[in-house]
């Protein structure tokens, strides 16, 4: 286990090479004062048993798999079963947990590697895996590829959870989240899409224009929060986006420290998830106790469940492809 600390002129951010996770990321706030804006661990030891998936990368597959099961060109594979029947995040020895190797690193950026050998949690495929984060000007850019040798499903993400106060307000009720989405996928009582895109006007999930996420976080009880897939929009791509394919996602402002976080991805959905289950008995760098809805993660993905959905885009990679994708975290202030 290692600890890597990048820097430029506006960003600093720690990283452990366990579960290619993010420790502490600071950014100013209107006047100039650094703060770490995520929930981490002081301990790096601590990523090896990391149930709310703090910071790190996820995979194969981020979210739910129904069932732990998928059938890929006729033959039927069973994954792992670690959260009531279905397959989550990648099973119970994930990404997450894993020490992946350093192949670079610089004062501001870091390539991570990671050979996930065929069968493992039950995925077909032997697949290598790299993240490479690096900062640029006032943004953390986050880019993921795989090859594999048999057809897999591959869905990757990073699962930083935010707070823009610096958890000096311990919640994130404040916050308000702009989502450029118009639709969202309907889910079952398992938290499984039912594979129906339904409209968020008039709806809870309405974030088209911004607004408080405490304004309904209590409209989801037995969800106990957020945690919800949006459908992004695709808007034309301006030249500086047109180089990575990613288009903005979604806005979170704090209007205390006037902190603002722009998401960027190629990815068609974001999943919104309020740290519905923190109980307090956690704490971070910052020296407080992470409670429910004290943070807000904010996770590029493919559809849930996408390789048991025909109308998704199965997320299947075969020999001779590499998956690429880029998130794009850029903070400023208003």
């Amino acid at each position: 286990m290692q600890l890597f600390n990048l820097q430029n002129k506006n960003i600093a951010l720690s990283l452990t090479n366990l579960g290619a996770a993010i420790q502490t990321l600071c950014v100013p706030d209107r006047v100039g004062r650094p703060v770490n804006v995520v929930a981490g661990f002081n301990d790096i030891s601590r990523y090896g048993d990391n149930p709310d998936y703090l910071g790190c990368i996820v995979g194969r597959c981020v979210n739910r798999i129904d069932s732990g099961r998928l059938r890929i060109d006729g033959t039927t594979y069973q994954l792992t079963l670690n959260e009531d029947g279905n397959h989550l995040h990648g099973g119970f020895e994930g990404f997450s947990k894993k020490v992946w190797t350093v192949k670079e690193s610089t004062n501001h950026s870091l390539l991570l590697e990671y050979y996930s050998p065929d069968g493992e949690e039950g995925y077909p495929g032997n697949l290598h895996v790299t993240v490479h984060y690096a900062l640029k000007d006032n943004a953390l850019e986050i880019r993921y590829t795989a090859e594999t040798d048999k057809p897999t499903p591959v869905n990757l993400t990073n699962h930083t959870y935010f707070n823009l106060t610096g958890f000096t307000d311990p919640l994130v009720t404040n916050h308000e989240l702009k989502v450029n989405a118009r639709e969202y996928s309907e889910k079952n009582l398992r938290n499984l899409p039912t594979g129906r895109l339904l409209p968020v006007a008039d709806t809870p999930l309405d974030f088209k224009n911004p607004q408080c996420i405490g304004k309904n976080i209590d409209a989801f009880p037995r969800d106990h929060g957020y945690d919800h897939n949006f459908v992004l929009d695709r808007p034309h791509d301006g030249p500086a986006l047109r180089a990575v394919g990613a288009v903005p996602a979604a806005e979170l402002y704090d209007p205390t420290s006037g902190r603002l976080l722009t998401v960027f991805t190629d990815q068609p959905c974001l999943q919104v998830y309020t740290a519905n289950w923190w109980t307090g008995a956690a704490k971070g760098p910052q020296g407080v106790d992470y409670v429910q809805h004290g943070a807000v993660a904010l996770e590029t993905q493919n559809f849930p469940d996408a390789p048991n959905h025909g109308a998704f885009p199965s997320g299947i990679l075969r020999p001779g492809s590499l998956y690429k994708s880029t998130t794009i975290f850029e903070f400023g202030t208003k």
